[in-house]
């Protein structure tokens, strides 16, 4: 049930329990100490009692009527509150009982509970002095303690702490209860604004306020409702990009179909339609047919190598049937046949494994652009290529790193559309990638995220 409880009712259950702890402690305290403050107070009352006795009684030896005299002394003491005094002529016994009785009558005014007078359980005490009066006894005089007084004082304290502890401590947690319902108003606030988030409304910011941490707190979720902002802009941006980065490819492959393949396929059925006039006279010209033939076997293999620059563009050739690694081997090595003067290393990890087919066209595809650049604008005499997998933020990634020694990026430089393209490419994947130029080179950095599906 506690676990139930939300932390407002937790503090304020918490509170409640010291402070009912607190009083009962006290009043168990009070309970305890009763009992031998009642014996010492009767102790106490019973020989000072006995001591002004004695100085009565000796004052009788000089008074003309001892006996008038001592019955205004019994009188007089019995006035007294904590103790009774009652003279015993004859029958002591019987004059010492009816004492107590008499206490125990002046005492049924405002009695404690019972309970508490059998918890106390003080013993009354008894005392009977004898009175002798120049040689001649007088009777006694027979004290009596008076403890159901001493209980009801201590039982009137024990009733006024608790009532005064408990309008203190209902006080107090009334108090406690206004300051820690101000203190944790900011968290209510909090689960709005984080509700209002998961909605989408990211644009939901919190004022903050309450205790320095939970002030923190709310300037971090501003700060994430901000970045989950920026984050969903970008993607929207990416999105965009991606749908428009494919409307050009589409249009390049257009324009490569329209003016590369239209030229060959038009030559084509110019050349079928002579081949058919040519053959359809009684003797054909051979040589002409041989023309014409060979004229179309050479557009035929024109028309090969343009398909086979097309799909490349499309699909790398040979990614699928050879892997990753093999694919990445045949590009190098016809980079190298085409510029035996630039050194290309090529250090991929033993421990990278085969990965989804998106991830591994991803990677393709950044070598690939960035061996482009290289060789085309770096002017650069040797390239490494790295390949290792790595640990990104608590998950599996593949490092691709691509470095030249060439003549870096001027300070105004701007991404072209290739290389913008594979980071919008890498960053759909969830990666991230990075180009840095200094004097001595360029270095193309991405960082693509495994486990994909194609």
């Amino acid at each position: 049930m506690w676990q139930k409880l939300s932390l407002r009712a937790r503090l304020n259950t918490l509170l409640a329990l010291v402070l009912m702890l607190g009083l009962v402690i006290n009043i168990a305290r009070l309970v305890l100490e009763a009992g031998p403050r009642v014996q010492a107070e009767d102790q106490s009352v019973v020989r000072l009692a006995r001591e002004f006795i004695d100085t009565l009684v000796a004052g009788l030896n000089e008074a003309p009527d001892p006996e008038a005299r001592l019955v205004r002394i019994v009188d007089d003491l019995n006035r007294l509150r904590h103790v009774s005094i009652v003279r015993e002529v004859e029958g002591g016994e019987t004059s010492a009982a009816k004492a107590v009785a008499a206490v125990r009558t002046d005492a049924d005014g405002s009695p404690p509970p019972a309970w508490f007078v059998r918890l106390i359980h003080p013993e009354q005490t008894t005392l009977r002095v004898p009175v002798v009066v120049n040689g001649k006894l007088l009777g006694a005089l027979v004290i009596a303690s008076h403890p159901t007084d001493e209980m009801t004082e201590i039982w009137d304290g024990i009733v006024t702490q608790i009532e005064v502890g408990s309008a203190i401590a209902a006080i107090l947690l009334l108090i406690t209860m206004t300051v820690v319902s101000r203190a944790l108003s900011p968290i209510q606030k909090l689960a709005d604004a984080m509700a209002s988030i998961e909605a989408g409304h990211y644009q939901t910011r919190v004022v903050p306020a309450g205790s320095p941490e939970l002030a923190a707190i709310c300037e971090r979720l501003n700060h994430l409702a901000a970045a989950l902002g920026a984050a969903v802009e970008d993607k929207r941006r990416l999105a965009e990009r991606v749908v428009s980065l494919q409307d050009v490819e589409r249009k390049e492959i257009a324009r490569e179909l329209h003016d590369e393949f239209g030229p060959f396929l038009f030559a084509l059925r110019a050349h079928a339609s002579a081949l058919q006039r040519i053959a359809g006279v009684a003797t054909p010209d051979i040589a002409a047919l041989q023309t014409h033939g060979s004229a179309m076997l050479a557009q035929v293999n024109e028309l090969q190598q343009l398909n086979r620059r097309v799909l490349e563009r499309l699909r790398p050739a040979g990614l699928s049937e050879l892997g990753l690694r093999e694919a990445l081997g045949a590009l190098t090595r016809l980079w190298r046949e085409a510029h035996p003067g630039v050194a290309v290393e090529m250090n991929i990890a033993a421990s990278l494994t085969a990965t989804s087919e998106t991830v591994e066209l991803t990677i393709y595809r950044v070598v690939q652009e960035a061996l482009t650049n290289v060789f085309r604008h770096a002017g650069a005499t040797r390239v490494v290529v790295t390949i290792a997998p790595v640990i990104d933020f608590d998950r599996s990634a593949v490092s691709v790193r691509v470095q030249d020694n060439g003549a870096g990026l001027p300070v105004d430089h701007r991404l072209g559309l290739g290389l913008t393209g594979m980071r919008e490419r890498v960053l759909a994947l969830g990666g991230t990638m990075q180009v840095t130029s200094v004097e001595q080179g360029v270095t193309v950095e991405a960082r693509v995220p495994v486990g994909l599906q194609a």
